[in-house]
């Protein structure tokens, strides 16, 4: 991102001579410009305020000595545009005098001659314009001349900047070079994928953390994909969506800034290349995990609060948000295909039942003595309502749970309990099995299960996470995990007592 640029020559007449000796500088830093490191867990990039300054910085240096010689020397500030063209004719400059001199040495080698060729040296008082950040790196001999790389090949093996500051300007991921996430097989998954599932367990200790996230990270979902079930996936209100090593390294092994707004609910797709992502700036977004290239970009017009695959058809999913309408989208044919309408302010979260052929939206119409259509029954193929008596109590749900085996589903509440209904009509709930000890308090606490539905887990505003038995409602361990509000625990599909928490100051970890 950074560049060289290119000043008017505000010296005597006697140095202006010098324009017709030979100059070459190397386009090499030009080139290396395209490459960035990984991203790890310290989250580092590069940043255009910064760059921009010290340019300027540098810039006005030069130019506050040479106004003490020639009056007429020109100031960055009022003429920032000049200042850009500049750069670009330099670029250019230096880049027609890398051929020649490539051809040149082409051409000696070519003919069996062996000839000592220099390059041409940048003059003085070209050198003298730009600061350390900006000299031209040493030529060698021709003996030691870089082959050259086309410009396609060098964008395919190299590295693509991600800064969050800067979404529109960017792509939204990048490759690494040394490896490919998705083919990569953790060795630590690897003993566990030729066993049977055993019985799960709860998580005490600290194993990762992981820190980068600059606002608070709604959700974290490992991927379901047993042999790629190490990647774990994090939505933040940073704006950003990132994918990170969570078993062994802890290292972010990508960074998704495929949103202008806060990322609210991010998933993976049961196939485990490609995520699906929903935010406040009115998008829903599928991205390919690999090349970070964004697949389907569709427009709500509303603030997404959740993003839902179909169970049976992954093209198709829903949307909810600030909206008494939940949207159905193909991915497929970029069109909605259904809309299902209610009486509501904002849907809080959707759940598809077992087959796909219905579903349940939570949303945050409460009444002064009941909450009449908290819980929503849809009919998916008529758009019809099944039921809006489900829970009649007056808190609202902001997050919903399946169990993987049983017919049932669970509500978190915000009497700071979990509420546990069937999933068969007409959906009744379950008054005697309350799960309680947590604190949800207003946050957007989410709840989830273990792989074999023995274990139900809770975030809590109070920064722990808490584990229940799912058949008795008791209270299995209480984990301080964070100082800020957890916001989600997500158990691990393959490793024993394995999970991942996530806190409202951005924090991530991993726990065994």
């Amino acid at each position: 991102m950074s560049s060289l640029v290119a000043y008017e020559d505000s010296e005597s007449d006697g140095e202006q001579t010098d324009e017709g000796a030979s100059t070459c500088v190397q386009t090499e830093s030009c080139e290396q410009n395209q490459e960035v490191g990984r991203c790890d867990s310290s989250e580092i990039s590069l940043s255009h305020h910064s760059f921009a300054h010290d340019l300027d910085r540098s810039v006005w240096e030069y130019h506050g000595g040479a106004s003490e010689r020639n009056s007429s020397s020109l100031l960055p500030h009022s003429e920032p545009q000049r200042l850009f063209d500049r750069e670009r004719k330099y670029c250019s400059y230096r880049m027609a005098q890398e051929k020649q001199f490539r051809g040149a040495t082409a051409s000696l080698s070519s003919g069996g001659t062996q000839v000592k060729t220099s390059p041409p040296q940048t003059p003085l008082h070209m050198q003298q314009r730009f600061s350390d950040d900006f000299k031209p790196a040493k030529r060698h001999s021709s003996s030691d001349v870089r082959p050259y790389i086309p410009k396609r090949q060098r964008q395919a093996t190299s590295l693509e900047t991600v800064d969050p500051n800067f979404p529109t300007d960017q792509t939204m991921g990048y490759q690494s070079r040394d490896s490919q996430i998705l083919t990569e097989v953790s060795a630590r998954v690897k003993p566990y994928l030729a066993l049977k599932p055993g019985t799960a367990g709860i998580p005490k200790k600290v194993l990762i953390s992981l820190g980068g996230h600059q606002g608070p990270v709604n959700t974290v979902q490992w991927c379901p994909v047993p042999h790629l079930s190490h990647l774990l996936l994090s939505a933040s209100m940073d704006k950003s969506v990132k994918v990170w090593d969570g078993v062994e390294t802890g290292r972010c092994l990508r960074v998704y800034t495929c949103h202008s707004g806060a990322v609210r609910d991010a998933c993976w797709t049961p196939c485990g290349r490609q995520l699906l992502t929903g935010s406040f700036d009115n998008s829903a977004v599928i991205t390919d995990v690999e090349t970070g290239q964004q697949v389907v970009r569709l427009d709500n017009q509303f603030k997404v609060m959740c993003a839902v695959l179909h169970p049976s058809s992954p093209e198709v999913f829903l949307c909810g948000g600030y909206s008494s309408v939940v949207k159905a989208w193909d991915s497929r044919s970029s069109k909605v295909v259904k809309m299902y309408k209610a009486g509501i302010q904002q849907t809080l979260d959707i759940l598809f039942l077992r087959d796909g052929g219905e579903f349940i939206s939570s949303s945050d119409c409460v009444s002064r003595d009941s909450a009449d259509r908290t819980l929503i029954a849809w009919d998916f193929q008529t758009s019809a309502k099944v039921s809006n008596q489900i829970y009649h109590e007056r808190y609202t749900c902001p997050s919903l749970a399946l169990h993987p085996i049983e017919e049932s589903f669970v509500a978190q509440t915000n009497g700071d309990y979990m509420a546990v209904f069937s999933s068969q009509r007409p959906y009744r709930m379950n008054k005697r099995r309350k799960y309680e000890g947590h604190k949800v308090e207003g946050y957007a606490v989410h709840c989830g299960f273990s792989l074999d539905g023995t274990i139900l887990a809770s975030g809590s505003s109070t920064g722990s996470a808490h584990f229940y038995d799912y058949h008795n409602a008791h209270l299995l361990h209480t984990l301080q995990a964070h100082s800020q509000p957890c916001l989600c625990v997500s158990q691990h599909p393959v490793l024993p007592a394995t999970a991942a928490t996530c806190d409202w100051s951005g924090e991530i970890r991993v726990w065994h």
